[in-house]
């Protein structure tokens, strides 16, 4: 069995993928993948921006900050602006970055036609990893399956428990677009899987893919940070580099969808990681999407179905056989 799945965060491709096609001793992505390591230093300035935007845009703004140079974003009901219906998107950004570049190009990605009001403090990264760990707490997937940050004690030690410190990778459990990737595997993987993380992101989902019985695993991704957090991930949940593989893409070996357009031309190389007969799976789009990737992927996939989590969907389908 062999399933492939894909996550878009507003135009930023990830895909994520479980196929038997991958061998273990000599996957065939690694002819242009190399492994590096990103230093890590808590003392290190960042900049913490604080952006005001209409509550209705504030999802896709946030995913866009995140295209354009943001580390991190996170949005903040508690500091709601419920009066002219405004919400604040706490971000974070390397002490290097033109904040305000970043937010005018994020603004004009989604179609805003004027700059969000924004502030900018520095600070110091010790200070805001102790702020993150502070604000996550085990999140319950499903029945028997808890994300559990590093720093807290699982709940339920019966439970299949991903233990999981993100850092700056995404894959923290609580989005609905890792949710929905959690669900689908849980549900199609019986054991014996060869799993394909296109995108990993923490490695949440290669590690669970192995919790649930896959037998190996590889995770690509472009930002070095990520593949620095799947590892540091994989060694939390006791999975062995053998069985669970994490390479750095060179960012140029990827085509980038553009800003204005979903259909990423990426279909024939995702599927192509996958055997026929295999699941493909898309997670990460905006309900309003649907219907485009659909048609994009209906041409290389059979009974596709779609499941859905607040605003965001989840497209599967089967490989055609040729």
């Amino acid at each position: 069995m062999s399933v492939v799945l894909g996550c878009f965060r507003n135009n930023i491709v990830k895909h994520l993928g479980c196929t038997n096609s991958l061998v273990k001793g000599g996957f065939s992505l690694t002819k242009f993948l190399s492994v590096k390591a990103l230093p890590s230093d808590n003392n290190a300035s960042f900049l913490s921006v604080d952006i005001q935007c209409r509550r209705e845009f504030a999802d896709m703004l946030s995913e866009a900050l995140l295209c354009f140079g943001a580390s991190s974003t996170s949005i903040d009901e508690q500091h709601s602006y419920v009066q002219n219906e405004e919400i604040c998107i706490s971000s974070i950004y390397d002490i290097s970055k033109d904040v305000r570049k970043s937010i005018t190009h994020a603004a004009d990605s989604i179609g805003l036609k004027y700059l969000p009001c924004y502030k900018v403090i520095k600070g110091y990264h010790s200070d805001w990893i102790k702020d993150i760990q502070e604000s996550f707490h085990p999140v319950e997937v499903t029945k028997g399956l808890w994300i559990v940050p590093e720093w807290r004690t699982p709940l339920d030690l019966e439970a299949t428990n991903i233990i999981l410190n993100p850092g700056l990778a995404f894959g923290t459990g609580d989005h609905p677009t890792t949710k929905l990737c959690l669900l689908l595997l849980h549900e199609i993987i019986k054991g014996g899987e060869s799993f394909l993380d296109y995108g990993t992101g923490s490695g949440i989902l290669a590690i669970a893919a192995l919790k649930f019985g896959a037998d190996f695993a590889v995770g690509i991704d472009i930002d070095p940070q990520a593949i620095t957090a799947a590892r540091h991930n994989a060694t939390l949940n006791n999975i062995e580099s053998d069985v669970l593989q994490l390479y750095l893409v060179p960012s140029e070996e990827i085509n980038s969808p553009s800003s204005d357009n979903m259909s990423t031309g990426l279909e024939d190389q995702i599927v192509s990681f996958a055997k026929p007969g295999a699941t493909v799976a898309l997670s990460g789009i905006i309900t309003e999407q649907l219907p485009r990737i659909i048609g994009r992927y209906s041409e290389f996939l059979e009974d596709i179905a779609v499941s859905k989590m607040d605003d965001w969907a989840c497209v599967s389908g089967k490989k055609r056989r040729i």
